[in-house]
């Protein structure tokens, strides 16, 4: 599988700091011309950087999830305020891992009893004082810099739950790409979450939008909602109300 492989890629050179496309060539077992043109989608990515004959690996290329947090930091509270006004008792959610999805709960009435599924530590760890949330979590490894869970063994974890609602977060949002993400095992999760869920809705602050990254994992026009600031495009603007999807602002 094409993605699998460019991802593999991706690890390995993280691993080694730098390494040439023969070299690459032999350990995948793929032609000039394939690692070529997988090094090329890596570029876009902006985790790997060509130098003559070979590749080297781009050090903090993702920026740390306290740094992110950090920007954005009001817009991403008052998103997480207005979000957490979709919950209801008895719900079956899932939050989503991200710096704008993590405001989540710090919202939700601390009595409200509702079912959560998350693979994000911090949603995990506010959740864990909330007595009445039964508590599901998804991935099976850790990635320290998005402060999530990732990589599942058994689909049916996921696949056994009817979701009411799902909240989203994206690297990159735009009405060709949809709803993006640039990490192969991320991607996955999110994939068969949106598969799941009755209702996606998608938290998001203004610098998402006109942005998109190598993987699509649920198409714009089949979101029930986004949650947002009140400076987006006027394009999208023009979109929710072409294709029946709310818009709904923080305050």
């Amino acid at each position: 599988m094409k993605l699998q492989r460019i991802q593999q890629i991706e690890n390995h050179i993280q691993q080694q700091g730098s390494i040439s496309l023969d070299e690459l060539c032999r350990v995948f077992n793929v032609s000039k011309n394939t690692i070529r043109r997988d090094i090329n989608e890596l570029e876009k990515r902006g985790t790997i950087k060509k130098v003559y004959g070979g590749v080297v690996y781009v050090e903090n290329n993702l920026v740390s999830f306290e740094n992110r947090t950090i920007h954005n930091q009001a817009e991403k509270e008052k998103i997480g305020a207005q979000a957490a006004t979709l919950i209801q008792e008895d719900d079956l959610i899932y939050i989503d891992s991200g710096t704008t999805t993590s405001q989540l709960l710090k919202n939700v009435d601390p009595e409200l009893p509702f079912t959560l599924l998350t693979n994000n530590l911090d949603i995990i760890n506010a959740a864990a004082a909330m007595k009445n949330v039964q508590l599901i979590l998804i991935g099976n490894s850790y990635k320290r810099k998005t402060r999530s869970f990732v990589g599942i063994e058994d689909e049916a974890v996921v696949t056994r739950y009817n979701i009411n609602k799902a909240f989203m977060a994206a690297t990159g949002v735009s009405i060709t790409s949809g709803l993006t993400n640039s990490d192969l095992m991320e991607y996955r999760i999110k994939k068969m979450i949106v598969q799941r869920a009755k209702d996606i809705y998608l938290l998001a602050d203004q610098s998402k939008f006109d942005h998109s990254t190598l993987l699509t994992y649920s198409p714009l026009e089949s979101i029930k909602g986004i949650v947002t600031t009140k400076d987006i495009p006027q394009n999208y603007v023009d979109f929710c109300d072409l294709h029946t999807i709310e818009l709904l602002y923080g305050n």
